[in-house]
């Protein structure tokens, strides 16, 4: 099946990782898998296939920012051609343009926004500036998107920054919308910049309702992830291929859209 690229995957310091794996399955309220450490999503990896990874964390307060991204862009450089590092930034950053000018020099792919962690709106007048420097740095945002018990990164938030910033890279994890995935597949499919991945998903649906989905957002909008440490890779694998789509679809999915969208260089 040549390349297959995890296109989301949180990982963590050893020192840090079980804490803040088991924080967020707490958030969620669903025990986490794994502890998130570099050394676990690596052997996974490769028990399922998966060649390539992209990996990323979150800050929860300015002040980790930057040694956040420095520990992504480590675990990157020993881990050359098997992971790919997308930077963290936070809108109470006193220079936001320091920050993004900081993970592009640390070789970083594009920037991850979890705003019901992070605890802000897509929408909020704060991240605009975020919005801005990557839209003129030519760099994808992957957002965490949805969450029915709150109002931090639904679809409504979404909608005005795909809008208003038409010429930046947008992916909206978890089909667009956890838990409010047929609402977000109603409201975003059609944004031609906007593509979303299958993270934290199938595991909802039957797969005919799972393929019915992804072929509305179109193949070529959508990308396979898993969000470890919350689920295995070869499951999540394993779930995607239960859903019968084309080769075609199934290499844009698996490779072929993570590739162009990030700047892989694996099609050569």
């Amino acid at each position: 099946m040549g390349h297959i690229v995890d296109c989301h995957c949180h990982v963590y310091p050893d020192k840090i990782a079980e804490k803040a794996s088991s924080s967020t399955g707490k958030f969620y309220g669903i025990p986490m898998r794994y502890d998130g450490k570099v050394d676990t999503v690596k052997g996974l990896l490769a028990e399922s296939g998966v060649t390539k990874c992209i990996i990323f964390s979150v800050a929860t307060k300015p002040s980790q920012t930057r040694s956040i991204n420095e520990f992504i862009a480590r675990a990157v450089e020993e881990n050359k051609g098997i992971f790919y590092g997308l930077g963290t930034m936070h809108p109470e950053s006193d220079d936001l343009e320091e920050d993004i000018n900081h993970l592009i020099e640390l070789g970083l792919k594009g920037v991850k926004l979890h705003p019901d962690i992070q605890g802000f709106k897509i929408d909020d007048y704060r991240c605009l500036k975020i919005y801005e420097l990557c839209e003129k740095k030519g760099l994808p945002v992957l957002f965490h998107t949805g969450d029915k018990r709150y109002d931090l990164s639904n679809p409504n938030r979404l909608k005005p920054i795909l809008d208003t910033y038409t010429n930046l890279t947008v992916i909206g994890a978890h089909l667009g919308g956890y838990s409010v995935w047929e609402q977000a597949c109603d409201e975003l499919s059609g944004y031609e910049k906007l593509y979303v991945d299958c993270s934290s998903s199938l595991f909802a649906f039957e797969p005919a309702k799972a393929r019915e989905l992804i072929r509305k957002y179109g193949a070529d909008k959508v990308l396979f992830g898993t969000d470890f440490p919350m689920w295995n890779p070869k499951e999540e694998l394993d779930r995607l291929k239960a859903l019968e789509l084309s080769d075609d679809e199934m290499e844009k999915i698996l490779w072929k859209n993570a590739d162009r969208i990030f700047n892989l260089g694996l099609e050569k």
